[in-house]
């Protein structure tokens, strides 16, 4: 199939195959007027009408801009698609003034998923789990990372994980699974936490990484849950199976969490509420990306990671929902990119950028995913505005007018095609 899009006002566009940082960071190619060719899963073609209709016979399908701004799709580097049950309990307790720990250490937080997740069938789950793709999608994100981790036993983390294989399969949404099994300690492991890290190093961690079901491995690096030296060995464990590395770090406290992803030369560290200066200096120096979730601190009404000390500093930043029913329900990449400018001090185009290139290095895709080049995937998104700017500018509603996922036309007129 062949697909040209025509009618654009302006494509912009990070460019390359890495991350970007520094002065890179927020320098965007801007194209006025340009038409995208994309042949089979790929982007042919980028620049003027005239030149396309001399180098390439009629496409077979024209989607028409309509004046709009042509984006690369988001990639969302960091969620928890997969879940059953609610919290909106908590979410008044904290208004009340409770703090997220506290919720968790009287049964709430984490475990109070886990034992929804626990009961619920695989279809309950998938059910669950396709229809927030669908949001994600209509909200131009069309490549995710999706985290078990509300399991904490071997049967329903596999459970997790095998719902994100089989969303894969029935979705056009792009799913990388990580194994998030040490989430948190399970209620039946709270007297001795040490039996749950054996547990998973000699248990969870080989079985999943028999049945090949998770590409990467998750701790939550914090204060009460795993310390360092604990996650020190479960990254050492995960090293040994292969699995790439991204880390919950230095969210609630700062831990040091960041200079262990560095150490172990993690994809990402996530969160970075509560980095330190030491922190920031390591990750300016490595290749680790810093994943900032912009949206839990507005949910949980907390500080927001430095991100304008960090890029200032050198670090490479990407931007996530860190969609979860406790602390981030959202599938909106939109609403990350307002909160990442008004809030924590990006630039539009770092804040585009962050949520692109930067992170699809996040997940180790950026020399396919995140820019519109020719050679790279066609995942497009079309904004209803004609500069990329309305993708804060008009906050509080949804951007994203159509959205093609690897050539085919997903999102039209901001519905949903049929699956």
């Amino acid at each position: 199939m062949s697909l040209l899009i025509r009618g654009a006002h302006q494509l912009a566009t990070p460019i390359g195959d890495s991350t970007r940082r520094g002065g890179d960071f927020g320098r965007l190619a801007i194209a006025p007027r340009a038409v995208i060719r994309c042949e089979g899963t790929d982007v042919v073609f980028v620049g003027d009408a005239a030149e396309q209709e001399l180098k390439f016979p009629p496409p077979q399908q024209i989607l028409d801009a309509a004046g709009g701004c042509v984006i690369p799709a988001f990639v969302d580097p960091h969620t928890h698609p997969v879940w059953a049950g609610s919290r909106e309990q908590e979410f008044n307790r904290r208004l009340a003034g409770e703090s997220y720990m506290e919720i968790a250490r009287s049964g709430g937080g984490i475990n109070a998923t886990v034992q929804a997740t626990r009961a619920a069938s695989f279809e309950t789950l998938l059910d669950g789990t396709l229809t927030r793709l669908d949001t994600f999608l209509e909200h131009g994100t069309t490549t995710v990372e999706a985290k078990s981790g509300y399991g904490l036993d071997l049967a329903t983390e596999v459970k997790m994980l095998e719902v994100i294989a089989a969303a894969q399969r029935a979705h056009p949404v792009d799913l990388h699974p990580t194994c998030l099994a040490a989430h948190e300690v399970p209620i039946e492991h709270r007297d001795d936490p040490e039996r749950w890290v054996n547990a998973l190093v000699e248990e969870i961690h080989p079985s999943i990484a028999r049945r090949g079901l998770a590409e990467a491995v998750d701790v939550f690096c914090e204060d009460g849950v795993f310390d360092i030296e604990q996650t020190r060995r479960l990254l050492a464990d995960a090293e040994a199976f292969g699995w790439r590395i991204h880390l919950h770090a230095d969210e609630l406290t700062p831990l040091g969490g960041t200079e262990l992803a560095v150490e172990f030369k993690a994809l990402s560290a996530d969160h970075l509420m509560c980095i330190t200066d030491r922190g920031i200096a390591a990750l300016a120096e490595s290749e680790t990306i810093g994943v900032l979730l912009p949206g839990t601190s507005f949910f949980l009404r907390s500080d927001y990671a430095p991100a304008r000390k960090m890029v200032e500093a050198g670090c490479a930043v990407a931007l996530a929902t860190d969609c979860n029913p406790g602390s981030s329900p959202t599938e909106s990449m939109p609403t990350i990119l307002a909160l990442a400018t008004l809030e924590m001090g990006l630039t539009i185009e770092e804040a585009l950028t962050a949520a692109t290139l930067n992170a699809a290095a996040a997940i180790g895709r950026a020399s396919e995913l995140g820019s519109i080049e020719e050679g790279k995937r066609a995942d497009l998104a079309i904004l209803s505005g004609a500069s990329y700017h309305h993708l804060v500018y008009h906050y509080g509603v949804n951007p994203i007018r159509h959205v093609v996922k690897s050539g085919k036309v997903v999102v039209k007129d901001g519905i949903r095609v049929s699956r």
